[in-house]
């Protein structure tokens, strides 16, 4: 295994690049051995197969400049310029001398004679935005990570010509309770509420923002703004909300701990994201805004211009560009007075980043970077510059044909993809009459309540062939010889709750007059090793079962990916307790779940029903499925019964006043996993004490 020395502020660091590491580590540690060191000491090089830098402009990153000129290896360039961190560890330690060396090496005489006959007698204050005071650092790197293709071309400018590898910044989707931050803030659920995040200074636009306001708060007094973070002391932010006449409508929160800072930012509808000059940075508190779905405007500047225009509102910014107050205005006021389209938007920035920006995929992308510097080597082919890929593509590129997708750079040494399933692979529509046919005379009755339920699952379940087979859990045989006749496959096998080691075989037959059998097994699935041998199953169905288990679900979660082959299908359908009839059920004072009873004592040798345990809302499902080695294919939520519930209209309008989400309320969870590999946690935090 790769083995990783990590070098990075870690919290309570206030680096954003902090956060960063703490959410980008973890994931890193599934693929590699990860240390990480928030100092130069005790640093071995050969223990190592390579270092990886995180670089800010800031002095928290002082030890990993220096390691890093020591020991090169990887640079992870959050910024484009580092100024800030060379003053530090030259002038502000008096080493006047140092700082002149840098500023030759990265700018020529001219710089020279600035910092000699201006910084150092005090008379200007050093070059910070026209000399990035990268080149010793990039001169000592074997390689260089980017979050955007902006500092990719910074640091071919900058002159480094070795392997650069630009994976998108990781992003957070934390889940927050808009409404309680809300109430603490004094804010009721309709008011239109405007953030701003991050540390106050003049560059973030603030000043053009309140002005912007102002110009709002006339057309709707209702509008609120709240500036999160450590104001500058040169800037006077309380000052100016005084001038304008907002101090009815703007609340200065001040630095607040990230998970205060991030309830802050789940209570507002509308983001501000605004910085001009930038010298490339990539903003953390933007990822958090876009993967929380919120809508969000920023400058149409570096990094930021390179986001896709659906997901972001763009404001050009800068001396050239004086219309960027009345931009601000127009989409402020366009996201308040139309609030659904902010949540559309919103909706899609959360897809997005949910798709491009998960930290899964980016620390795979990072360990396949370094993957290419194992035992001294680099990448065999370097990533080639923007330009020289743009120019590439479009000579390469056929008129007649529909513009394709660019693959990433062979430099990034991406994971292949699992090949997709064919669009083929599910059957629609399913017939009632192709369980009803089979159902038992006795059993009649509940299968025509649950036929919704039943031909759902079958449309949802893949279909088979004569050379597949399928493993349906808590077989009752209603739904089982659909999913031979119906489905095709070839094998169809059936297990239930009972003494391990004892098979019972199932005969039936359908109205038509035609027989089917199936083998039973019976066993305990959250205590037994299913009795099958590795990779037996294509399919395997778990439905209505996993809400009955009273101690480890993961056990059943852990056989059921050992028993399927790779690539294989998991259809778990279970009652959701997060529907609109749970909480129209808990909101009137009564018990939310489906079957929340105790079974009376039966007579000797009569069977009971397993009562259920705990019961399952669709977030939960998705994760469960996940920690267990599955992605999910699809997941939805439907009726047992085909009936219209007017009954519950006023659960959605309140969930929608309250811009609580309306999706995935339906009585019943259905959803469909496909095996990507071994299970990835035992033991759920979430799941278990």
């Amino acid at each position: 295994m790769l083995r990783v020395a990590y070098f990075s502020p870690m919290p309570p660091s206030k680096s954003g690049i902090a956060d960063y590491s703490e959410a980008l580590t973890a994931e890193m540690a599934k693929l590699a051995e990860v240390k990480i060191f928030v100092s130069g000491e005790g640093f071995d090089p050969k223990a190592f197969d390579i270092p990886l830098y995180h670089l800010g402009n800031n002095p928290w990153h002082d030890f990993a400049y220096e390691t890093a000129l020591r020991h090169p290896g990887i640079a992870v360039m959050h910024e484009g310029n580092l100024h800030h961190l060379i003053a530090h560890l030259t002038i502000k330690r008096n080493d006047w001398d140092a700082y002149l060396a840098e500023c030759e090496l990265n700018g020529g005489p001219a710089a020279l004679a600035f910092a000699r006959d201006r910084v150092r007698t005090l008379r200007a204050g050093p070059d910070y935005d026209g000399l990035a005071m990268t080149r010793r650092l990039l001169d000592a790197s074997r390689g260089v990570v980017v979050h955007s293709e902006f500092v990719a071309r910074q640091m071919r400018e900058q002159g480094f010509t070795g392997p650069i590898a630009t994976i998108p910044h990781g992003a957070w989707i934390p889940r927050t309770d808009r409404n309680a931050t809300r109430h603490e803030l004094g804010v009721d659920e309709t008011t239109p509420l405007v953030g701003a995040f991050g540390y106050l200074k003049p560059y973030k636009r603030i000043a053009e923002s309140l002005r912007a306001l102002r110009r709002l708060v006339k057309l709707d007094p209702r509008v609120k703004m709240i500036l999160v973070g450590e104001p500058h002391p040169e800037f006077h932010v309380e000052q100016l909300i005084a001038t304008l006449g907002l101090r009815d409508h703007v609340r200065v929160i001040g630095y607040a701990p990230i998970a205060k800072f991030v309830d802050y930012m789940g209570a507002c509808d509308i983001i501000l994201n605004l910085r001009y000059p930038t010298v490339g940075e990539t903003s953390g508190s933007l990822t958090r805004a876009l993967g929380m779905g919120k809508a969000v405007i920023v400058s149409d500047v570096g990094s930021f211009a390179e986001y896709p225009d659906d997901v972001c509102l763009k404001v050009p910014a800068g001396p050239d560009h004086p219309e960027e107050e009345d931009l601000i205005f127009e989409y402020l006021n366009v996201l308040v007075s139309r609030p659904d389209l902010a949540r559309t938007m919103g909706e899609r920035a959360r897809q997005w980043v949910e798709r491009e920006c998960n930290w899964t995929r980016v620390a795979e992308r990072y360990v396949g970077f370094l993957e290419g510097f194992r035992d001294g080597g680099a990448p065999a082919v370097a990533r080639a510059s923007v330009e020289t890929v743009v120019e590439a593509r479009e000579a390469s590129a056929d008129p007649d044909q529909p513009e394709k997708a660019e693959a990433p750079a062979a430099a990034d040494h991406l994971p292949e993809p699992l090949a997709e399933q064919p669009a083929t692979g599910y059957v629609k529509p399913v017939e009632p009459e192709a369980i009803s046919a089979w159902v038992a005379p006795e059993a009649k009755s509940y299968a025509a309540q649950h036929t919704s339920r039943f031909v759902r699952t079958l449309e949802m379940t893949p279909a088979g062939d004569p050379s597949k087979a399928v493993l349906e859990m808590g077989a009752y045989m209603q739904i089982t010889p659909a999913l031979h006749y119906k489905l095709g496959y070839g094998t169809v096998r059936g297990c239930y709750y009972g003494e391990a080691g004892q098979t019972d075989h199932k005969r039936i037959t359908s109205e038509n007059g035609e027989q089917f059998e199936c083998d039973v097994d019976l066993f305990d699935a959250e205590k037994d090793a299913f009795p099958y041998v590795d990779e037996s199953f294509d399919t395997v169905l778990c439905c209505e079962l996993i809400e009955h288990l009273p101690s480890d679900p993961m056990h059943m979660m852990g056989e059921i990916n050992r028993i399927l082959k790779p690539g294989g299908h998991l259809l778990l359908t279970t009652p959701n307790i997060g529907s609109l009839r749970a909480i129209s059920a808990i909101l009137q004072g009564y018990h939310p779940s489906f079957f929340p009873a105790y079974i009376r004592p039966r007579k000797p040798g009569e069977e009971a029903e397993a009562r259920h345990n705990r019961e399952y809302v669709p977030m939960e499902i998705q994760f469960l499925l996940e920690v267990a080695g599955f992605e999910v294919v699809k997941l939805e939520t439907g009726e047992f019964l085909d009936e219209p519930h007017p009954e519950f209209a006023w659960v959605e309008h309140l969930l929608e006043r309250y811009l609580v989400h309306k999706t995935l309320r339906g009585d019943g969870i259905y959803a469909l996993g496909r095996k990507t590999g071994p299970v990835k946690e035992r033991w759920p935090g979430w799941l278990y004490s």
